[in-house]
């Protein structure tokens, strides 16, 4: 009695899986495997604590409350607007992102250096003006530092209120302090390098934060892109995680609501529940960057 629904399941998985994978990271093939045996393991390696906090999907909400609270400089949110193709292709820009994210993370060091360098190079063509006349470099280490500041904290707290395992505050110090190593290479002067640094930079940094009329714009957006019908329900419960994650200042700012009580009640449980259907779906047969590595470095030994 209990095989059928099992059976009957398999193919709403498979179909399930195909999609958010399509959404996830395009229609682009997986790399092939290497068939040499791989001695470089990149920037971290399969020990580290990024490589637990990257492969989890809480990296979905940590993503977008990234980018919310990236909004809130105006000097950065100013290059977005005037460079950024984010309208026409919002989802060709998170697939370059989260291949970036996985190539820094998961890549050989020269793989990652590579990567890191592409961008690099794109930041120095990045420069204007604001609205109110203040110019701007998308190469500005302050400015490379603030998006450095806000992936850390919003990975980290999405992990530690979404993620799979608990986290201690010394393993939140080791992500802080690996998270370095691609601070310095994208151009950071002073990455921190543990939880209370990265706290105190951001603190530095809040005098400088306010949500222009840019900003507010492209957080309505990020918060209902255009994206598949039955996609919708599921990115508005990321959403709502990544909102609920933001700083309370912030929210004022970027004029989001807040509802006392609603979030402990509706919107923690419903996202915790999205991504363990979003797990289910992608399944035993994709697992995890970092334990899909593993098994690859298993299996050439």
């Amino acid at each position: 009695m209990t095989a059928a629904p099992l059976v009957l399941a398999e193919p709403v998985r498979g179909w399930v899986g195909a999609q958010v994978r399509r959404m996830l990271v395009g229609e682009e093939a997986p790399a092939p495997v290497r068939k040499e045996p791989r001695t470089d393991q990149g920037l971290f390696g399969p020990d580290s604590v990024t490589w637990q906090i990257h492969s989890s999907l809480s990296m979905l909400i940590g993503g977008l409350r990234a980018l919310m609270l990236q909004t809130l400089h105006p000097l950065a949110m100013a290059g977005v607007a005037d460079h950024s193709d984010y309208r026409r292709d919002p989802w060709g820009r998170f697939h370059r992102t989260a291949a970036y994210i996985g190539t820094t993370t998961y890549g050989t060091t020269a793989e990652a250096e590579a990567i890191i360098a592409a961008v690099r190079r794109i930041h120095e063509r990045i420069t204007g003006t604001t609205p109110e006349g203040v110019p701007y470099q998308a190469s500005d280490p302050h400015l490379l530092a603030w998006v450095h500041l806000t992936e850390v904290d919003s990975f980290l707290r999405a992990y530690r209120r979404y993620g799979d395992h608990k986290l201690s505050r010394s393993d939140a110090d080791r992500y802080v302090s690996e998270m370095r190593a691609v601070g310095w290479r994208i151009g950071v002067q002073d990455p921190p390098d543990s939880l209370r640094s990265l706290r105190m930079q951001l603190q530095a940094m809040r005098p400088e934060m306010h949500a222009t009329p840019q900003a507010r714009e492209t957080v309505r957006f990020l918060l209902a892109p255009p994206a598949p019908l039955a996609a919708r329900p599921g990115y508005l419960v990321v959403a709502a995680g990544a909102v609920s994650l933001l700083p309370g200042f912030v929210r004022r700012e970027l004029r989001l609501p807040v509802f006392p009580g609603v979030e402990p009640i509706l919107v923690r449980p419903a996202t915790k529940t999205l991504l363990e259907v979003l797990g289910w779906a992608i399944g035993p047969g994709t697992p995890p960057p970092a334990e899909r590595s593993r098994k690859m470095e298993a299996s050439r030994t």
